[in-house]
């Protein structure tokens, strides 16, 4: 079961450990690199999951798929969320612990969902006009093609969903027809 608050706190307590360390950033790739290890991997959070598996075996296994790829101190937190119990939360506490260095750091992330690959100039624009619009300086933009829009594209961004794709317009359409608003000027 996700536990968000749980894995914040966690995720903050890295933050701060790494900074004063002087190895925010180094622990910050460690991080993303181990929330999509295990997005790409269903068996492996099944695995950290598991309380059938003992912590030492799981703490063998993500040894075993970092070693040399991750800092000594993302591979002591890992060790520590093992003894404590906590590994199962690991993606979601990389997921927070990126969240959180991106609020530090004054990072926006921004999604991009297109219908077809967006070209260098579009994602130029778009981030033009975001950085524009919004005030921000620095911001991340994810691109994601999603056939099923048609046309046009989605763009997410603080919480806030701009739809401007033919699906939506066809979508508005079947409505004002469903609705029938004509029908009563006819008689």
């Amino acid at each position: 079961m996700p536990n968000p608050r749980l894995a914040a706190r966690y995720a903050k307590s890295l933050v701060d450990l790494s900074q004063e360390q002087g190895q925010l950033e180094v622990v910050f790739a460690d991080m993303q690199f181990l929330h999509s290890l295990c997005a790409a991997s269903a068996e492996l959070v099944n695995l950290l999951k598991s309380p059938v598996i003992k912590s030492d075996k799981k703490i063998k296994i993500l040894e075993a798929l970092t070693a040399g790829k991750i800092s000594a101190l993302s591979t002591a937190f890992i060790t520590l969320l093992a003894k404590k119990g906590r590994e199962g939360d690991l993606m979601e506490m990389a997921q927070s612990f990126v969240k959180q260095y991106q609020t530090l750091k004054g990072i926006h992330p921004v999604k991009l969902t297109t219908a077809s690959p967006a070209g260098d100039a579009l994602k130029q624009l778009i981030e033009k006009k975001v950085k524009e619009v919004k005030g921000w300086k620095h911001i991340e933009l994810e691109t994601v093609v999603d056939e099923k829009i048609i046309g046009g594209f989605l763009l997410e961004l603080d919480s806030q969903l701009l739809d401007a794709s033919i699906l939506h317009d066809l979508r508005q359409v079947k409505r004002q027809f469903d609705k029938n608003l004509f029908i009563q000027n006819i008689r």
